[in-house]
């Protein structure tokens, strides 16, 4: 039959009636979505429980009604598309495969609903917080890499589990003007022959943590011929294989280290995505913090540019009346068209803070949107707390000759804030408590199990094959022949032992001493890290003192700075002033104000990042946290 021309061939794939008997069933691409999701979040959870002994609500789906997409529709705001109101609006192409993908009701409706009025969001902070964790798209893509550090590992485990194959391959042949034999006397005839050949296989493959690999193959062959006899044969076959190295690339260590790496960067996503909650908590109650205080400089600049043109006024009318010369009059002029730059400036700046403020937690920066100003009333009460009777203290005590001698007095910790913690204590908790730090600690591992796998390569390979099979193949060439059958008599094995000596190595050389250079380096980045811990808390803890020091001078700066405002508005009404000085008291107060409102401000941030950099701020999967006492 080799004389034979195939005119026309075909590879068929499986039918669907088939497969349902070869698989539990035919699968659509939302059911492997959803047999991924499955599996991702069950090694999350798993991860969850092992490294924080406790597990959160995990998911990268995103709401179907987020709060970005209420407020492009409710506030009616200008949008460039579909896609601004989130991947659920986007009509999908024609060859889109997953139509329940983009079906929105699948997802959960986002639960933050801050109150307002007059078509106004008011967001607090802990409104805030929740809107960053549930609409922010740092926050998203952080989450996913989570997910798919968790996919690969299922995909590094998915090299030592079964792996099985089928095919089904059908071949017609046929081929016009053959010669043929006719009759038993020999004569032969010019005619069409065509046949089909139908093959069909199972494999499995498997591939053991010691580093042996087994593959066995069961097969079936359908032979017919359409014309002639009309012959019809069959063949089955069977084979199987295993390789087991002995000396380079044998072993669990070696062979496991790419699943091994997979499980370690899985509990690394999980430390870094804690440590990114803190980080990202902390960022959006400085930026929150940050408007406020914000929209206290312009109240500042707008009561101070009333105050001055007040001041003008009363300059203008002490001139009409020739008791203030007219000079005072325009400097009281200049400095209200300078108050004027002031506030129009620091409502520029508000505007442009918030518009930041709203682009970091996800929402449309055109959106109306108010913060909740009570917030910096939260401040100063625990201004009042830190400072105690100290605001008046100076003003009670008697004030020494000038020639007196002058100790200046350091600050000290003697009304410290219950989180102004001692040095060592600090740093000690930041080495424990510090998940970055617990990272950097197993890359140094990892660098040395790299090293051991990077020796090993360095070795002979020494491998053992061996093999058997029964049974036989048929084609249409072998029609004629008797059908196939798999005989447990009939087997045929082979053994095959491979030296390759380690005689050229270069390559693996290379990466062995790469290897040593990467040890070296993980040891250093655990060292600076360490050494950048240790001052990040200094620095905190510095900065802390620092503006508690801060508040209690502001406020002292503030009420003498009131107290010279009403002496100089009396004394200008009697004569006993010039504007110049009702206009530096004014300023003075405007400057003592900004300057508390930061030094509050400051102070609480100070907190905050002190409990980030400790590492014992804990926030949720909603974004909230719970704060540290000592």
């Amino acid at each position: 039959m080799s004389m034979w021309m195939a005119k026309r061939a075909a590879r068929i794939c499986i039918p669907a009636v088939l497969l349902a008997f070869l698989t539990p069933g035919c699968r659509s691409p939302s059911d492997y979505t959803g047999q991924a999701d499955r599996v991702a979040y069950k090694i999350i959870d798993e991860a969850q429980r092992q490294v924080l002994g406790k597990t959160e609500h995990f998911t990268i789906a995103t709401p179907a009604d987020t709060l970005r997409r209420r407020l492009l529709l409710d506030q009616n705001l200008l949008r460039f598309g579909p896609a601004s109101l989130g991947a659920g609006e986007v009509k999908p192409i024609k060859q889109w495969p997953d139509e329940d993908y983009l079906n929105t009701q699948d997802h959960e409706d986002d639960a933050v609903t801050p109150g307002g009025t007059n078509g106004v969001l008011q967001i607090t902070l802990v409104d805030a917080l929740q809107i960053g964790a549930r609409n922010s798209r740092e926050y998203q893509t952080q989450k996913e890499q989570v997910f798919q550090t968790a996919l690969q590992l299922d995909l590094e485990r998915d090299a030592f589990r079964n792996t099985w194959q089928g095919t089904i391959d059908s071949l017609f042949s046929a081929e016009t003007g053959a010669t043929v034999t006719i009759d038993d006397k020999g004569n032969t005839d010019q005619r069409s022959v065509s046949g089909l050949e139908n093959n069909g296989s199972l494999d499995l493959s498997r591939r053991f943590q010691n580093g042996v690999s087994f593959t066995a193959l069961l097969g079936l062959d359908l032979v017919k011929l359409l014309t002639q006899d009309k012959l019809t044969n069959r063949g089955v076959f069977a084979d199987a294989t295993i390789s087991i190295p002995l000396m380079r690339g044998s072993g669990r260590f070696v062979v496991t280290e790419p699943l091994t790496q997979a499980q370690r960067d899985v509990v690394y996503a999980i430390y870094d995505f804690e440590r990114f909650k803190k980080v990202f908590a902390v960022r959006v109650a400085r930026d929150y913090l940050a408007v406020l205080q914000q929209i206290d400089q312009v109240i500042n600049a707008e009561e101070n540019y009333r105050g001055l043109i007040s001041s003008t006024r009363r300059a203008a009318r002490l001139a009409e009346a020739g008791r203030l010369p007219e000079i005072q009059v325009d400097q009281a002029r200049q400095n209200e068209l300078r108050a004027r730059d002031r506030w129009v400036s620091a409502r520029a700046s508000y505007t442009r803070r918030l518009d930041a403020f709203k682009v970091s937690l996800g929402l449309p920066t055109d959106a109306r949107i108010e913060l909740d100003e009570s917030e910096l009333d939260r401040l100063t009460a625990t201004a009042e707390e830190l400072l105690g009777d100290m605001a008046g203290k100076d003003q009670d005590e008697k004030v020494p000759p000038a020639d007196a001698p002058i100790e200046l007095v350091a600050p000290s910790y003697e009304n410290a804030g219950p989180l102004e913690l001692a040095e060592a204590d600090a740093i000690r908790l930041a080495l424990e408590r510090r998940l970055d730090l617990r990272v950097v600690v197993g890359r140094i591992l990892d660098s040395q199990r790299t090293v051991a796998v990077a020796a090993d390569q360095l070795r002979a390979d020494l491998t053992l094959l061996g093999s058997g099979s029964a049974g036989a193949r048929r084609t249409l060439a072998s029609v004629a022949a008797d059908d196939a059958d798999i005989r447990l008599d009939n087997v045929q094995y082979s053994a095959l032992l491979s030296l390759d000596l380690p005689l050229e190595r270069t390559r693996e050389r290379n990466l062995y001493r790469n290897s040593l250079i990467a040890f070296e380096q993980a040891v250093r980045n655990a060292q600076a890290l360490e050494d950048q811990i240790k001052l990040e808390i200094r620095n905190v803890l510095s900065d802390l003192l620092e503006s508690r020091e801060s508040i209690r001078i502001q406020a002292e700066s503030v009420a003498v700075a009131q107290r010279r405002v009403d002496s100089t508005n009396l004394f200008l009404e009697a004569g006993r002033a010039a504007i110049r000085d009702v206009l530096e008291a004014q300023e003075s107060l405007v400057s003592a104000q900004n300057l508390l409102t930061a030094a509050l401000i400051n102070y609480r941030v100070g907190e905050l990042d002190l409990q980030r950099d400790l590492g014992v701020l804990e926030v949720n999967e909603q974004g909230l946290w719970q704060e540290y006492t000592p």
